[in-house]
């Protein structure tokens, strides 16, 4: 199953590139250059795997764009980039649920490690999630009518 990536930059250069090359990858992607944008895209495709976001953007940053991709979709996981990083915002990035926090240029193994990283977790936890309601229903039968 192909993972789906939404990639979060204000930067239209910097987007169209990295998408290209996410792409080239075997990656589905879809772009956004705003927090409010990238969170309609989230509501309106339930198949987004991993979120990519930029810190520093206009209105909306990415850290509070973190904050409400991990309260509206607990199950993305988001990679923090940035060009502009602090240890301040690292630490506030890593407590509000992002995966990894990655400086641009970030090298594109790293970035492909993470992603994957990323999909295996979202993964895990959605299997968790389905045998856990396996067990609470238990054992399922038809009648033949």
């Amino acid at each position: 199953m192909l993972t789906t990536v939404l990639l979060i930059d204000d930067e239209s250069p910097f987007v169209e590139a990295l998408a290209k090359r996410l792409v080239k990858r075997g990656f589905v992607v879809i772009t956004s250059s705003s927090g409010p944008e990238a969170l309609t895209k989230l509501q309106e495709n339930s198949s987004i795997d991993v979120v990519i976001c930029d810190v520093k953007m206009p209105g909306m940053d990415g850290i509070e764009t973190l904050r409400l991709v991990k309260s509206g979709y607990p199950l993305v996981e988001v990679i923090m980039l940035t060009g502009h990083a602090t240890v301040q915002s690292a630490i506030q990035g890593m407590r509000l649920g992002a995966l990894d926090y990655l400086m641009k240029p970030c090298d594109m193994d790293l970035l492909m490690t993470k992603i994957h990283e990323a999909k295996d977790k979202k993964s895990a936890h959605e299997n968790k999630i389905a045998s856990a309601l396996v067990e609470l229903e238990g054992p399922r039968t038809y009648n033949k009518t």
